[in-house]
């Protein structure tokens, strides 16, 4: 039997992306995500460049997550 596919990030009702998390692995996946970001804020901000190539990497990993653990984005406009 084929079960459902657990989804962590709903589709927002307009426009295009994901919302806030439904399942509470999405709100781990979050905290790890703004935590992260808080970090390198204290240990790798005094370097410029490094802080934004650290950011980029956090930002694609968490895409990535979204995309695999989330309904297909796709650009919507409310409840039809």
């Amino acid at each position: 039997m084929n079960s459902p596919r657990k989804i962590w990030f709903p589709a927002k009702r307009y426009g295009w992306g994901w919302g806030l998390p439904i399942a509470w692995q999405g709100w781990v996946v979050l905290a790890v995500f703004v935590a992260s970001i808080t970090a390198g804020v204290v240990f790798v901000l005094p370097s410029r460049g490094l802080f934004i190539g650290y950011v980029i990497v956090l930002i694609l990993a968490f895409t990535a997550v979204c995309w695999a653990k989330g309904e297909r984005p796709g650009w919507r406009w409310g409840s039809r």
